[in-house]
């Protein structure tokens, strides 16, 4: 009778694995959707150099809803994802602050002069120890924080204009964005 038990631990494998999968499969989930513990929580605090030579800090954040975009000039992804950066800086108004991750101000400086420069500010995170602190998974990451420094959503992955319209731009104007 325990032998026979033995064939039962296959079968239940194999019913476990099939319903993660349904569940993965299940309409209204989004793989890509990657859970943040930050959400609703003040954003870290840090502090570092930025390309222009000054500081940015988590007070900094504290002027409205903003955009804070980690990218890298390594960053494939990042780069496609400047389109949609430059468009939302320019024709929404949107205050974006760039994070360069893991990167070189040389490098960053070269890459925003060459696809254009849509960030009012870039702090250098050369380490990566702030990416670290906000839960970055990869970069682009995207986060949206609000006027008091708490974050309110994260963008996995690079920005597309379907995503900056129909979730980005709504929700900075929930938060009080001037558009």
């Amino acid at each position: 009778m325990r032998d026979r038990i033995w064939y039962l631990v296959p079968v239940i494998l194999f019913l476990v694995l099939s319903l993660g999968f349904v569940r993965a499969l299940w309409p209204g989930h989004d793989p890509h959707e990657l859970p943040s513990a930050l959400i609703d929580k003040e954003a870290p605090a840090f502090s570092m150099a930025t390309l222009d030579g000054g500081r940015l800090d988590r007070a900094s954040l504290k002027t409205g809803p903003v955009v804070v975009n980690f990218f890298a000039s390594w960053c494939i992804p990042c780069q496609e994802e400047q389109p949609v950066l430059m468009r939302l800086a320019g024709e929404s108004h949107v205050t974006i602050y760039g994070i360069d991750y893991k990167d070189t101000a040389e490098k960053a400086s070269a890459l925003l002069a060459d696809q254009g420069n849509p960030y009012v500010v870039v702090g250098l995170d050369k380490d990566g120890q702030v990416g670290l602190d906000f839960g970055v998974y990869g970069v682009p990451e995207t986060y949206v924080i609000d006027g008091s420094g708490h974050i309110r959503k994260r963008f996995v992955g690079p920005l597309s204009d379907e995503q900056a319209d129909q979730e980005l731009l709504p929700l900075l104007k929930s938060l009080g964005a001037k558009s």
